[in-house]
């Protein structure tokens, strides 16, 4: 169970920040009004949140997710593959500090991106992508061993599907023994033995969900998805993330969770 969250909401500059996909230019009243809406549905779950300020210094800022990998049994600071995002990194280490007596650190050559990484129980998934190199998988796949986790790589960086920036944006997990997955990875060997929950490539953007406790939060706009997600008995709330996706963003990636 979640109890707390770290959000950061988008700064002025927010479209300023990466992105790989031409969808236009974010609306940043509009993206204010989304992030906040996804704020409120993490209270709504039962959730605290530790809200920081905007940081226009790092544009790409409102995506914390990517700086750091937080278990019940240990959190790990990581080095974006994107050096325009180290800073940011930086600026949260105080703010986990008080919530872990001791972090844990991907240094150089290393590279991970949090969208990279997804926690299956026990056990965690990291993707190989542009952000996220061998080096920094096999450093990450050591701490996590040292924690008692077990780990497995995937290779995102051959996989032809625009908009597959991070291994999160085709995988998701949902508990109990379930991953939702696009067409495109489905068939990959670390995913034998799970429930996969396909989703359709008309809505490939769905397949970044996350479980919040009780209730699955979902991109809306995905109906055949989220009817799926009902059918299997789960709680969902369906959130607008058009500004978001063009830059790169979805629902995992606002928030730490822990």
């Amino acid at each position: 169970m979640f109890t707390r969250a770290i959000i950061r909401p988008p700064a002025a500059n927010f479209a300023e920040g990466l992105t790989t996909v031409d969808l236009g230019v974010p609306d940043y009243q509009r993206t204010l009004e989304q992030h906040e809406r996804y704020c409120a549905a993490l209270e709504q779950c039962g959730l605290t949140l530790t809200r920081l300020e905007a940081d226009a210094r790092y544009p790409d800022s409102t995506f914390v997710e990517d700086t750091a990998i937080l278990t019940e049994r240990c959190a790990i600071l990581t080095r974006p593959g994107a050096e325009s995002r180290a800073g940011e990194v930086e600026a949260m280490r105080e703010v986990l500090a008080a919530f872990y007596p001791t972090l844990s650190a991907i240094v150089a050559p290393g590279t991970v991106d949090g969208g990279d990484i997804c926690e299956a129980g026990e056990h965690f998934f990291i993707g190989l992508s542009e952000r996220t190199n061998e080096a920094g998988a096999e450093q990450l796949s050591r701490l996590l061993t040292e924690a008692g986790y077990t780990s497995s790589c995937v290779d995102i960086r051959g996989v032809n599907l625009p908009g597959l920036l991070h291994l999160k944006s085709g995988l998701s997990y949902l508990g109990d023994n379930r991953l939702v997955v696009v067409d495109e990875l489905a068939a990959h060997e670390a995913f034998q033995g799970y429930d996969l929950v396909r989703v359709l490539p008309e809505e490939f953007y769905a397949a970044n969900c996350v479980r919040v406790n009780d209730t699955v939060f979902l991109a809306a706009g995905y109906p055949l998805f989220e009817e799926t997600v009902r059918r299997l008995g789960y709680r969902t709330i369906a959130l607008e993330m058009s500004e978001f996706r063009k830059m790169d963003g979805g629902l995992s990636c606002l928030s730490l969770r822990l």
